[in-house]
């Protein structure tokens, strides 16, 4: 079983958040919602594990882990 990791892990934070507000930039509010959609999906995937996922499904819904 794995650790959802909640420190800053990523090199350039404002970049990755900056590319994601592009990504949606220009696409209504529904085929934003697919993107970002699709981009969980692929994301989740790439972690493959399910417990990992479900502690980060569970603290971006607002609850504890």
């Amino acid at each position: 079983m794995g650790k959802l990791n909640t420190e800053m892990n990523l090199a350039d934070g404002d970049a990755t958040y900056a590319a994601l507000v592009k990504m949606t930039e220009g696409l209504d509010d529904a085929t934003a919602q697919k993107a970002m959609a699709k981009l969980v999906l692929l994301l989740a995937n790439h972690i493959g594990d399910q417990d990992v996922l479900i502690e980060a499904m569970k603290i971006a819904r607002g609850k504890a882990a």
